[in-house]
């Protein structure tokens, strides 16, 4: 027999209000107690430097002084990217590297929805525009090994939040590139080139869509730059960017 739906609700709150009594909530951030799961604490929120206007109109760079808002960057003005544009929740600093880096190595999944919700926030003029969210692909060896990409988890995400469909196999990374970490801008091109095509049976889906490429921090671009290259010979309408975060380095 069916459960009524009011009675499975019921039971959903009765094992949520149980779970929290067992264990307490806990700070994604700091692990100090708080009123809801999943969340951060009010300290934490305040120390996350979240990333809104004034910014660059193509790749979401802050500025730091009220601009124009068509104004461009001085780097996007020298060399257009092969995006159209890019946009990110949070400045990959002191305060958000030890929450990102748990969600991307250490197995914090439970901070997608959070995640999420930040993202869908910083992005939302980019979704209004967008028919597909496609996830920046890990190479299948370090998938095996790390068990999840956690861009396809943030796009799994982000598609339950506005009802966008989400292709999470659209692109696949045919070789394993070396970690981006401790290479210069030119090294990290160097390394992503040719790495990325569409996936042999869907990649058909992405000609004349509105792509939403995401992926978790932003730091030169080599990788979203690569993918959106093959994303347009795929036959892609356009191609925006959507982070978590992203390196914001100081003006030369």
């Amino acid at each position: 027999m069916p459960v009524p739906v009011a009675l499975s609700a019921s039971a959903r709150r009765l094992g949520g209000a149980t779970l929290d009594f067992v264990l307490p909530p806990r700070c994604m951030r700091c692990g100090t107690g708080v009123g809801a799961a999943g969340t951060v604490c009010a300290r934490c929120w305040a120390a996350l430097a979240f990333i809104g206007p004034p910014w660059c109109r193509c790749c979401g760079l802050p500025f730091e002084h009220e601009v124009d808002p068509d104004a461009l960057c001085g780097a996007c003005t020298r060399d257009a990217p092969d995006f159209d544009r890019c946009r990110s929740a949070l400045r990959y600093d002191d305060e958000s590297r030890g929450l990102v880096l748990a969600f991307k190595h250490g197995d914090r999944t439970q901070s997608a929805p959070l995640f999420g919700r930040w993202m869908v926030q910083a992005g939302s003029a980019l979704l209004r525009e967008t028919d597909l969210i496609v996830p920046v692909p890990l190479h299948w060896t370090r998938l095996l090994s790390r068990r999840f990409n956690q861009s396809a988890l943030l796009c799994q995400r982000i598609g339950r939040e506005t009802g966008i469909a989400v292709l999470p196999d659209g692109l696949v990374r045919r070789r394993r590139t070396a970690s981006q970490g401790h290479l210069t801008p030119s090294q990290r091109s160097d390394n992503v080139r040719g790495a990325f095509r569409p996936h042999p049976r869907r990649g058909a889906r992405l000609a004349g869509r509105r792509i939403l490429l995401v992926d978790d921090v932003l730091t030169t671009g080599s990788t979203v730059s690569a993918c959106a290259r093959v994303l347009r010979r795929a036959g892609a309408a356009s191609v925006d960017v959507l982070t978590l975060a992203r390196v914001v380095r100081p003006a030369p």
